[in-house]
């Protein structure tokens, strides 16, 4: 019986692809899993039970990844599960930037009491709210993932030019990226000429405030930026700065705090990316197919600290190894299993930054003792007997 703590409300067409072989509910002790959402567990105290966690979204800021790799605790996302909603909420950003309609309908709500002088008022007063139309206009697209690739797409079926920055562009994302996106020659020449630029690219200590005074300064008067991928992402003195200084037109954002929602020009979005019903039942059901898989196979898809690995499985026992990739793993791993008469009957090896994984079917009957010798050598991470 393979055990799952639920650290957040998840959707339940997720939870109900759990077959009998798991239990699952908020609090449940010594888990093999878990699945989260939103909830921050850096402070949280990890279970030596614990094999993977499942983010339902794709985010991972709220698990301390270092510790679950020290652990070999693996750590899914789901990529792509929740794109649409996401991409459609940037589009409407995009479009409440360029026709002020926020604004409009705070003053009109601000007639009541007017009684049959609103129609009048309506007429005269809507010139305040004049905006610009999206056709022709340009639009610079960082990150070309799943979101990114989405919104490129949409943005350009919408009649804009397009331009996609990633120099990360994986082999997937640029067979759907329609082939008309024009890439961007560089990071620069995206900021100086595009008049919508939006933002998707992961939040990390090499990103975090990429979107800075440097960058402000390279820009267009009167860009709106759209960040609905993180809010650390765009360093909130510049923003500030640039806003004050005409350089920034308008600024949305899914991820306001204090400090932004008091700056001028900035629509602030409580954080309804993935808020739709649609996003979170996609985010349940690829997370809990991710840890089934992983609990009952080994195999990993989706990872954030360990490579993609999968194998199909056979009658043979198998043993996955988490270790550190460093030069002979493989010959010692080998050789503990020839000691002990077992055949490798097939074998995929894969590595990720500091971390390799191994799934190996075996011929000859495999043993907790066995796994805790394998455990025990040096540069082994965890060992786990399916």
């Amino acid at each position: 019986m393979y055990k799952i703590d639920l650290l957040n409300n998840i959707s339940e067409k997720g939870l109900s692809l759990f077959t009998e072989k798991y239990e699952y509910r908020a609090g449940i002790s010594d888990p093999d899993g878990i699945l989260v959402r939103s909830k921050e567990m850096k402070e949280m105290t990890l279970p030596t039970s614990l094999k993977a966690i499942a983010r339902a979204g794709a985010g991972v800021n709220n698990i301390p990844i270092d510790k679950c790799s020290e652990k070999g605790i693996v750590v899914f996302n789901t990529p792509g599960a929740n794109a649409n909603g996401v991409k459609e909420l940037v589009i409407l950003g995009m479009l409440l930037s360029a026709r002020n309609v926020t604004g409009g309908i705070a003053w009109v709500k601000g007639l009541v009491g007017e009684g049959d002088k609103v129609p009048d008022l309506v007429e005269k007063g809507k010139s305040k709210f004049g905006g610009t139309e999206i056709l022709g206009k340009k639009m610079g697209v960082i990150g070309l993932g799943a979101i990114g690739t989405m919104v490129a797409n949409t943005a350009e079926a919408l009649g804009m030019e397009v331009y996609g920055y990633d120099p990360f562009l994986s082999i997937e994302a640029a067979w759907k990226l329609s082939r008309t996106i024009k890439k961007a020659p560089s990071l620069d020449r995206l900021l100086a000429e595009c008049d919508y630029i939006s933002l998707h690219v992961p939040q990390n200590k090499d990103t975090k405030g990429f979107i800075n005074a440097g960058k402000f300064a390279a820009m267009k008067k009167g860009v709106v930026i759209l960040n609905f991928a993180r809010g650390g992402l765009v360093d909130t003195p510049s923003l500030k700065k640039a806003v004050a200084d005409g350089i920034v037109g308008c600024y949305v954002t899914d991820f306001p705090d204090e400090e932004v929602i008091k700056t001028d020009k900035v629509i602030p979005i409580p954080h309804l990316g993935a808020s739709t019903e649609e996003s979170e039942e996609n985010c349940a059901i690829m997370a809990a197919m991710e840890l089934m898989d992983f609990l009952e196979n080994g195999n990993i898809k989706n990872s954030v600290n360990f490579p993609d690995c999968s194998l199909d499985r056979t009658a043979n026992p198998r043993l996955t190894i988490s270790n550190q990739n460093s030069p002979g793993m493989i010959e010692k791993i080998t050789h503990l299993l020839a000691e002990n008469n077992l055949n490798i009957a097939d074998m995929i090896n894969k590595s990720k930054g500091n971390i390799a994984y191994n799934i190996i079917d075996v011929e000859g009957g495999l043993n907790g003792d066995l796994a805790k010798k394998i455990g025990s050598a040096e540069g082994i991470i965890a060992v786990r007997v399916l």
